[in-house]
């Protein structure tokens, strides 16, 4: 089954979350947690922080990323770990494709004609805001 993973990143206040603007398909127009592919024989902690690396320039001494949930789509082969973190202090962002934004925790992350994921991002958010970052 192929992993993949998805990254949530808070500011230090708690009151932003990172995304970026697809600039292509699947999605493309609509904002997306960072992420992408955990490679063969490669851990998920670790391709989350390579991820988050690559994508935003955010390494593991801005972060501490904790594991929150996964998502397994047996009819896709594949499942989606999720993880959550806030960052220790301000960072310049280095975008690596797809252009990266804060968006205040006021939005709403169940509005499909934004937000990518058919409503994950919007159930995430609530995950942790109701039970916490996870372990």
């Amino acid at each position: 089954m192929q992993g993949y993973n998805c990254i949530m990143v808070y500011n230090s206040s708690r009151s932003k979350l990172l995304f970026c603007k697809r600039i292509k398909d699947p999605y493309e127009g609509k904002y997306n947690l960072v992420g992408g592919k955990i490679e063969p024989g490669e851990e998920g902690l670790s391709a989350a922080y390579r991820e988050l690396e690559e994508e935003t320039g955010i390494t593991r001494e801005d972060i501490i990323l904790k594991h929150m949930m996964n998502f397994t789509y047996f009819n896709q082969n594949c499942v989606v770990e999720v993880y959550v973190g806030s960052l220790k202090r301000e960072v310049g962002l280095k975008p690596e494709k797809h252009p990266l934004l804060w968006l205040d925790m006021s939005e709403d992350f169940f509005d499909l004609d934004r937000f990518a994921g058919e409503g994950n991002i919007g159930h995430m958010v609530e995950q942790v805001r109701i039970y916490g970052d996870g372990i």
